[in-house]
């Protein structure tokens, strides 16, 4: 760090906690949630599906490995609104690397607090549920920063898909491919692309609120319906464009927030989570193979588990084991499948990467 200055995060029933500051100096509130994976803080940063959050990172040091400024980019730009931890590394020793976090953070506008008992944070958080929250380095005032935390949007009931996505649409892979997939971009993560090219699928990407007439007329072997950040139900413009993609029986595939706009898009509501499921080792069991994997997760909302089991063309196909919340679902009468958690998985495990083949496979047939 180049200075040690104090710096306040106070959540919204009051809580206080001091520190030091890190990143740029100033005042940042959001929803606070945290990441228990190990390892993968840049992905996580740069990741749609995390924007208007403040993320404490539950592993001891961060930062200690630098930054790369392209491959471990999950988007063009930092989506986080705040960082905190309990020790923040001032230098890095991974010899690729192209900067420290600190300057990362600096440029990317990102204000963050460390020297947190993180441990007891996060004990706190799951007892008393998400909250909103507030880091300053240039107020430290609890007061003055409580009477400014009301000011910031509660997540529920909130768009932010259409502030993350694209504004204009653009491809990714060979033009040549046979197969040629429409991506509705409500904050899509650049891995999920890569493991779409790797399969010589050719992607064409749309914003958030394209129609579907949009992207029908580019003639896709099928559909995807992406991860981001906000409320699910509070995007009925994406619940349309799904439940005509649906009709066109066209292969469709969604990943988390995909996941519950095709549920919403089935009859399937949805819910805030308690704490949501932000992490790389979350166990789900498989429940058409009874395979087990180890997923890599990012999520605070969820699909209503009681209205899928009222639900006749919908199937549960895969479940988390800690808490039996809903990982999968797929369309009896429809060529459409949807998972909860990320199959990419960058950063965290590759057990599900077979449900981009499985996609794939269905477009072939």
């Amino acid at each position: 760090m180049k200075q040690a200055q104090e710096a306040l995060l106070v959540l919204q029933d009051g809580t206080v906690y001091r520190g030091l500051a890190l990143g740029k100096k100033g005042t940042a509130g959001g929803e606070i949630c945290f990441n228990t994976g190990m390892t993968g803080y840049q992905e996580i940063y740069t990741d749609p599906s995390y924007y208007g959050q403040v993320i404490i990172n539950t592993t001891s040091h961060i930062g200690n490995y630098g930054v790369l400024n392209n491959a471990e980019q999950e988007s063009n730009s930092v989506k986080i609104r705040g960082m905190v931890c309990n020790f923040f590394s001032d230098i890095h020793s991974r010899y690729t690397a192209d900067g420290s976090l600190q300057d990362y953070f600096e440029r990317a506008n990102i204000v963050g607090i460390h020297g947190v008992d993180t441990r007891q944070l996060v004990r706190y958080i799951r007892s008393k549920g998400v909250m909103n929250c507030i880091i300053s380095s240039e107020i430290l005032d609890p007061a003055v920063l409580l009477s400014m935390l009301q000011e910031v949007p509660d997540m529920s009931g909130l768009e932010l898909s259409s502030e993350v996505s694209t504004k204009e649409a653009y491809e990714e892979g060979d033009p040549e491919s046979k197969l040629r997939v429409a991506v509705l971009d409500l904050g899509v993560k650049r891995s999920i692309l890569s493991n779409f090219t790797e399969r010589n699928v050719f992607c064409k990407v749309f914003p958030a609120k394209t129609s579907y007439e949009e992207l029908a007329a580019w003639k896709p072997s099928g559909f995807f319906i992406a991860n981001g950040p906000g409320d699910p139900s509070a995007m009925p413009y994406a619940v349309e464009t799904v439940k005509q993609a649906l009709d066109a029986e066209k292969p469709l595939f969604g990943i988390c927030l995909g996941h519950q706009i095709l549920s919403l898009a089935s009859g399937i509501s949805t819910y805030k989570m308690h704490n949501g499921h932000r992490g790389l080792n979350h166990p789900v069991k498989n429940l058409i193979t009874g395979r087990c994997e180890v997923t890599s997760q990012n999520h605070g909302f969820a699909v209503s588990a009681d209205e899928l089991q009222d639900t006749d063309n919908v199937e549960l196909t895969h479940v988390n084991l800690n808490d039996k919340t809903i990982e999968g679902i797929r369309r009896k009468d429809k060529p459409a499948f949807s998972v909860q958690y990320h199959p990419e998985s960058s950063p965290g495990p590759h057990d599900s990467h077979y449900l981009f083949d499985q996609f794939v496979g269905m477009m072939k047939e």
